[in-house]
C-alpha cells in the first residue's frame, strides 16, 4: 500500500454523504462544503470535528466506483431486502410507468445529426408532441406502501413497454400499467406467473375498445396513478427534471441512489403511521378495560 496521499474514507460515511447530496439536491462541490460546515451532516456521517472530510473529486470518484462496479444498485436492493424482512412492502401489487428525463447535455442540432458528441447514450423521443433529449426512468412502485422496488434507467427512445417483463417483481399479487404496456403477451406472462394482468388496453385503429376493456380501464386506471407520486417526488423535491450526469451507467447509478434516499424517508413516514394505529388500538383497549 502507498503511504503517499490522504487515508481513503470508509464506505459507509461516503455513501451517507451520497444520501445527503440527494436529500438536499447538493453538487460534488456543495456537499462538500456543508458536511464540513454542518454538525449535523458531520453527525449523521461519523466525522468528528478535528477530522477532515472527503473533498469533491474524491466523492465524484467513490460515486464512480459505485456505477461502475454495479453496487449502487446491489446497495439499493440489500435496502429492500431490509424493508421486505420489516414487513413494509406490501406485495398486493406493482405500479409500472416511465418518465421522461431531459439530458444534462445540450440536444444535438437535428439538421447535423441525432447523437450528441457529448453524451451519446441520450436520445430523443416525443410525447404529446414535444420532442425531449435525454432518458427515461422506468420504476415499480408497491402498492399501499408507495416504497420505489426497482427503477431502471434507458436512453429516452426506449419504449415503456421495452422495460415491462423486467420491471416484474415475481411476487406481487397484481401488475398496473397504462395503454403504453397494452400486450397480450405480457399479460399471458403474467397469468403464467399466478399475477393478475391490470394494464389497461389501448383502442387501435379500426378497433375500438370494448365496454368491457373500457370498463377495465376505469377500474386499473385508479391504483396505477399513484405511481405518479413517485415521479413528482423524484423531479420536485430531488431535481430530476434534468439528468445530472453524462451517460447512461452514471444516471443509472443517480436514479438508483434518488430511491434508496426517498425509500428511506418514506419508511419513517410508513413506521410513524403504524406507530399511530399500535397506540390508537392500546388506547381503545385500556378504555374498553375501564368501562
Amino acid at each position: 500500500t502507498s503511504s503517499v496521499g490522504a487515508p481513503p474514507f470508509p464506505p459507509l460515511p461516503m455513501f451517507k454523504i451520497l444520501l445527503l447530496q440527494q436529500w438536499y439536491r447538493l453538487s460534488d462541490e456543495g456537499v462538500e462544503a456543508a458536511v464540513d460546515d454542518r454538525l449535523s451532516f458531520r453527525r449523521f456521517c461519523g466525522f468528528p470535528l478535528d477530522q477532515a472530510v472527503p473533498d469533491h473529486a474524491t466523492i465524484w470518484r467513490f460515486r464512480e466506483s459505485l456505477g461502475k462496479l454495479g453496487l449502487a444498485e446491489a446497495a439499493f436492493d440489500a435496502l429492500n431486502a431490509q424493508l421486505e424482512h420489516r414487513g413494509l412492502i406490501v406485495k398486493r401489487g406493482t405500479l409500472v410507468d416511465a418518465t421522461i428525463i431531459a439530458a444534462a447535455a445540450a440536444p444535438p442540432n437535428p439538421k447535423t445529426g441525432v447523437v450528441s458528441d457529448v453524451d451519446p447514450d441520450a436520445s430523443w423521443t416525443t410525447k404529446n408532441g414535444e420532442s425531449t433529449f435525454g432518458y427515461k426512468a422506468h420504476i415499480a412502485v408497491d402498492e399501499g406502501s408507495n416504497l420505489i422496488r426497482q427503477i431502471e434507467g434507458t436512453s429516452a427512445d426506449v419504449h415503456d413497454s421495452q422495460a415491462a417483463a423486467a420491471l416484474v417483481q415475481g411476487d406481487e399479487q397484481a401488475y398496473y400499467a397504462d395503454k403504453g404496456y397494452d400486450s397480450d403477451e405480457l399479460r399471458r406472462s403474467l397469468k403464467e406467473r399466478g399475477i393478475e394482468p391490470c394494464v389497461m388496453y389501448k383502442a387501435h385503429r379500426n378497433t375500438p375498445l370494448t365496454t368491457a376493456q373500457t370498463l377495465l380501464n376505469s377500474l386499473f386506471s385508479g391504483p396505477r396513478s399513484a405511481v405518479e407520486r413517485g415521479f413528482a417526488t423524484m423531479k420536485r423535491h430531488y431535481g430530476l427534471v434534468r439528468v445530472r450526469y453524462f451517460g447512461l451507467r452514471r444516471n443509472h447509478a443517480h436514479f438508483q441512489l434518488v430511491a434508496f434516499a426517498i425509500n428511506l424517508k418514506r419508511v419513517l413516514v410508513l413506521e410513524a403511521a403504524a406507530l399511530a394505529v399500535a397506540g390508537a388500538r392500546s388506547s381503545g383497549r385500556r378504555r374498553a378495560k375501564c368501562a
